[in-house]
């Protein structure tokens, strides 16, 4: 099994807490040159995953819906001169947002054998979006869901909480608007205020604040018992599937699935276990692969983190850590001080080991840390 990444950087703006790489305002002869750096790319890193069956494509961003549709064409077309049958894939999935959501688009993407949408709604209040600089309104967003909902297409939904001025009661109201679409997926983030970004900037000013400790815990808590309610599996801290929906591509960031990632920004993680990362630059991207030479640079990360990013990521999951897995990859003497340093969260109740697993429970998901802090090496 393995997946592939792809990075388009371009957005109509950048929303304020945003800290991935992406440009506003796409020109589109850049557009142009990147799509042929793209498949440029892939043509000279597809053997990367030679003998893995991919079986996820994911096109992230920035804002893929930008895209020009003949422009999204040819990505799909040199994936499949590369070997990859799209329609064929478990998953396909785009982002999207609100403000380039059409019936007319949705039948353009799933024509290209695309089938299931990622789309940001972050709120429904055109309060909380405009304060984070989204450029959809509240009645755009629903129209958008409503396309989706009677499309029949897979899609998940996006939302953000702890936003400046939202209170728990605020928060419901999101979870009970997006919950009555019944959406297959939906993600739920608690807002993070990146240094560089212009809500970091506005917080450090004292032009908002930040959701308190408490607040952020209460708002986790209804999070948890309403979509258990409404029938979706919470299994991972900030994804919620109803069952057989759970995404596929991302799970496989959780528990070290090879995937290969393509476009500026992008990292790949090898079968052999390696990781690499393209230049967060656009012009040296393009640079480099409009010379037929790739871009990527060695990430200089040790077995120590390989085996630390696996205990942060799968303990943020319901599946938890395998202990035997663990034991295959970094052998019985890692796995043994790991144990070791998680018995006394084990008799404290903030984490359980049966069936050969570790796992945080539920609901203290959202304060893992100090927990991990203890546990990684």
């Amino acid at each position: 099994m393995a997946g592939v990444y792809i990075h388009i950087p371009f957005c109509h703006g950048k929303c304020a807490y945003c800290d991935f790489y992406s440009l506003g305002a796409p020109v589109a002869s850049l557009m142009r040159r990147y799509v042929s750096a793209l498949r440029t790319e892939w043509s000279l890193r597809a053997d990367e995953l030679a003998g893995s069956d991919i079986s996820t494509v994911y096109i992230g961003g920035g804002t893929p819906s930008t895209l020009p549709l003949p422009l999204l064409r040819q990505i799909v077309e040199a994936l499949e001169e590369g070997g990859i049958d799209a329609r064929s894939l478990e998953e396909f999935t785009i982002e999207a947002n609100p403000e380039d959501l059409t019936g007319e688009w949705l039948d353009a993407v799933r024509g290209l054998g695309i089938n299931r949408v990622s789309i940001g709604i972050q709120s429904f209040s055109d309060r909380e979006l405009e304060c984070v600089s989204r450029r959809h309104t509240a009645l755009r967003a629903e129209e958008a869901l409503a396309v989706l909902s009677e499309s029949g297409m897979n899609y998940s939904a996006d939302l953000i909480y702890g936003l400046p001025g939202q209170t728990l009661r605020d928060w419901q109201t999101n979870l009970e608007k997006l919950i009555g679409f019944r959406p297959p997926h939906f993600s739920a983030y608690l807002l993070s205020y990146e240094p560089g970004t212009p809500l970091y900037a506005r917080l450090q000013r004292g032009e908002v604040v930040e959701a308190t400790d408490f607040l952020a815990e209460e708002m986790y808590h209804v999070l948890c018992q309403m979509s258990l309610d409404a029938g979706y599996r919470h299994y991972e801290i900030s994804a919620f599937g109803q069952p057989g929906y759970e995404a596929r591509h991302n799970s496989g960031y959780w528990n070290l699935t090879p995937y290969l990632g393509l476009g500026c920004a992008a990292h790949s993680l090898s079968p052999g276990g390696e990781r690499v990362f393209n230049p967060s630059n656009i012009l040296e991207y393009l640079r480099k692969l409009e010379n037929n030479a790739t871009a990527f640079e060695q990430d200089a990360e040790s077995d120590t983190d390989r085996l630390n990013d696996y205990i942060i990521t799968s303990l943020r999951t319901d599946a938890g850590l395998s202990i035997e897995f663990a034991g295959n990859r970094w052998g019985e003497p890692v796995v043994n001080r790991l144990l070791d340093a998680a018995r006394p969260f084990v008799v404290g109740g903030r984490l359980e080991i049966a069936n050969g697993r570790v796992r945080i429970p539920e609901h203290n998901w959202l304060t893992a840390d100090a927990i991990l802090r203890e546990l990684i090496f």
